[in-house]
Order: C-alpha cells, then sequence, then structure tokens
C-alpha cells in the first residue's frame, strides 16, 4: 500500500480525527506511542502528508452503506473520504470492504 501511494506521488492528507483518536487512545492507555503526538504534525508534513482538518461536511457526508461499526471515528473517516472525494486507506477490518475505502489497482 504504502509503496504505491509512494511511487506514484499521490498526494496524501492525514485528517485531524486520526491524530485526536490517537490521543484519546494514548491517554487512556489503549495505544502507547513513543513519539509525542505534538510532534506529529511536523513529522507528517517533514513526510509530505498534510493534515485535513475536520469540517461540517465530513460529518454531514453521506458515506453509502453505513459500516458495521459503532466507531464514531470510523464514520467520521468515511464522511471525510465522501466529502473530499479520496479513498480512505486503511486496514480496519470494518472499513476495508467499504466502497469509500481504497483498493490495490
Amino acid at each position: 500500500m504504502r509503496e504505491e501511494i509512494v511511487e506514484n506521488n499521490v498526494p496524501t492528507w492525514v485528517s485531524v480525527a486520526s491524530i485526536w483518536e490517537l490521543a484519546i487512545k494514548e491517554r487512556i492507555g489503549k495505544l502507547p506511542i513513543s513519539t509525542p503526538l505534538g510532534l506529529w504534525p511536523d513529522a507528517l508534513f517533514l513526510l509530505g502528508v498534510q493534515l485535513l482538518e475536520i469540517r461540517l461536511s465530513h460529518v454531514l457526508a453521506d458515506i453509502g452503506p453505513e459500516p458495521d461499526t459503532n466507531d464514531p471515528f470510523d464514520r467520521l473517516l468515511l464522511g471525510t473520504s465522501a466529502a473530499e472525494s479520496f479513498d480512505l486507506v486503511t486496514l480496519d477490518r470494518a472499513l476495508v470492504d467499504h466502497p469509500l475505502a481504497w483498493r490495490e489497482s
């Protein structure tokens, strides 16, 4: 997945929702993160990854079939993909088969 994105010079975005979810999971002890999240924006910038702020259109977007998950972050990421006409790159089993998920060409 990473190789195809890099080789094809595909513009890459990370939703602030993903950073938010990581921060929550780290704070409650579900996800140990070795690099402080405060350093992530600069690191992502150096990797050529752009941060995408959460917009009302992401929250209200029609995502097609609802995912088989109760995770509000999953719903928000699908809404972001729909509103921005992006493919969602994910390894999440609950999302990988969704029509908005990226598929290897």
